[in-house]
């Protein structure tokens, strides 16, 4: 394959002012660089637009409510969902802590158990464990395939009546491997255990539809969608969401309070106490639409190819040992032979190449890979091959340095 050939789908560089010429960012798994309209949305939110939602009676905070309310709804539409299933939180890993304590503790008892992966995200275990440890619930852990895929027919093997919730990663934040969800919802389902998707590296590079991936949870964060931090998404089914206690108490997420008794207001609401993240919302509103007018299709094809040249141009150095999967989505992960993944990336910053390096908040993977850390080279829709050019190069020069 030519390397130096530009596949991107739509030249949208430009649109991203931290990407200076001559820097090659490769960590959008830890974070994407944020565009232009985005950052545009975010200025004049906290500028000639501010003021509070859902309390003023006063025009400019009614226009703000709206507003609000409408990245709600953007967000439904995004992931083919209804605006009143959608909680804003400060991102996945909350929403995930919401649902463990707030379903999962509520409905399961001493004895129940829970169902994770190898690869999952600390965010999509520790949780687990903490309701786990309080209720007497146990949690088992399916296997990954020898490509690092979850192993679902192992899933479908060991899952049994007991398992009561299941909650797997979409998309590998290490690996880039992605999930049947669909397969993985209907064994779960089979046995009535509920699921829960970790979204945050798949909305980003495919279209997601939780309708039709059937399953009763699903969590991203905005950050990594081109959109702010501290603002992320929890989607549940209506049912489920209102059978739900409140995660905090406070302003908004009450119906009435006396003090002999307060009631809760409808899902939303009842899990956003307090003034909510604002201006991430409508910022998460700008990144949908950013991401959208791109194509998630032409998203996911253009991080394929650049995937694609990247293994294969890393394949060419004998030292590099690459991980996952051939058709991992935006993601590859690899070592270097006798060279430290955090002295890789120390090198590869001197010739302007930015990845991640370490365990990725992933320690039970690095421990099945046998590996005390990896290194990383993730991609956006703002990278190209020139970018797995200067990584490719750079390890070479790493190769040399290390002899």
């Amino acid at each position: 394959m030519n390397v130096m050939a530009d596949t991107r789908p739509l030249d949208v560089l430009a649109d991203f002012p931290a990407i200076h010429p001559g820097w090659h960012y490769l960590d959008t798994a830890a974070t994407s660089q944020k565009p232009q309209a985005v950052i545009d949305a975010i200025a004049r939110a906290y500028g000639e637009t501010y003021a509070t939602v859902h309390r003023g009676v006063y025009q400019r905070s009614a226009d703000m409510t709206l507003a609000y309310e409408a990245a709600r709804k953007r967000v439904a539409r995004f992931i083919g969902a209804e605006g009143r299933e959608i909680v804003f939180v400060r991102g996945a890993t909350e929403a995930i802590n919401l649902v463990a304590r707030c379903w999962a503790g509520e409905q399961l008892k001493a004895g129940d158990r829970i169902l994770l992966s190898t690869l999952e995200h600390h965010s999509n275990i520790v949780p687990w464990q903490m309701v786990a440890e309080r209720i007497g619930a146990a949690i088992d852990i399916v296997a990954l395939t020898d490509d690092g895929r979850i192993d679902l027919d192992a899933m479908a093997a060991m899952i049994t009546p007991q398992h009561k919730m299941v909650a797997l990663a979409q998309v590998s934040n290490v690996l880039g491997s992605v999930l049947d969800a669909r397969r993985a919802a209907d064994i779960a389902h089979l046995v009535g255990a509920k699921i829960l998707l970790d979204g945050c590296q798949a909305v980003p590079r495919m279209p997601v539809d939780v309708r039709a991936l059937d399953c009763d949870f699903y969590v991203f964060s905005g950050h990594k969608l081109y959109g702010p931090t501290g603002i992320g998404v929890l989607w549940g089914r209506y049912d489920l969401l209102d059978a739900m206690p409140p995660y905090q108490g406070g302003g908004s997420m009450i119906d009435r309070v006396s003090f002999a008794k307060t009631t809760y207001a409808p899902p939303p609401g009842r899990f956003e106490a307090g003034t909510p993240h604002i201006v991430g919302a409508l910022g998460l509103h700008a990144a949908i639409d950013y991401v959208e007018s791109t194509g998630l299709d032409r998203i996911h094809a253009h991080e394929a190819a650049l995937v694609e040249a990247t293994r294969e141009r890393l394949g060419q150095i004998n030292s590099v040992r690459l991980f996952g999967p051939e058709d991992s989505a935006g993601i590859v992960s690899f070592a270097v032979e006798g060279v430290h993944p955090h002295d890789v990336a120390t090198i590869l910053d001197e010739s302007q190449v930015a990845i991640r390096a370490g365990h990725h908040c992933a320690q039970p993977l690095m421990d099945a890979l046998g590996v005390p850390a990896t290194a990383r080279a993730s991609f956006g829709v703002y990278n190209s091959l020139a970018d797995v050019e200067a990584l490719a190069s750079g390890i070479e020069r790493v190769t040399r340095i290390f002899g």
